[in-house]
């Protein structure tokens, strides 16, 4: 993937998880700032989630643990690279769901 279509790519994303954020109704703060998208929860915890544009991947931090995620074209969604059954806004409603302390759905 060429670096311009990859940074296309993952800033739309990047905006969709904010959409997705604000319409889930869960009392999440966000902030992005130098392609670092940060979720802030009541408790203080947080999930980054950034761009690694020399891998092409997006990287989440999250207390559960660190994950990488690969652009798949055939699904055209972003998947983790350990379990590419794994989409990554399922995995952010569910690691925001730890998080937070409450279901939260991201789609």
């Amino acid at each position: 993937m060429k670096e311009s279509e990859f940074s296309s790519l993952a800033e739309q994303t990047m905006i969709s998880i904010e959409e997705a954020v604000e319409n889930s109704g869960a009392e999440i703060d966000y902030d992005t700032i130098s392609d670092i998208l940060t979720l802030e929860f009541e408790n203080g915890s947080k999930i980054i989630i950034n761009k690694q544009t020399p891998v092409s991947q997006l990287w989440v931090a999250a207390r559960s643990g660190g994950f990488h995620f690969d652009y798949d074209e055939t699904s055209q969604s972003w998947r983790l690279d350990s379990d590419s059954e794994q989409e990554l806004m399922a995995c952010l409603s569910r690691y925001c769901t730890e998080q937070a302390g409450e279901e939260v759905l991201l789609s």
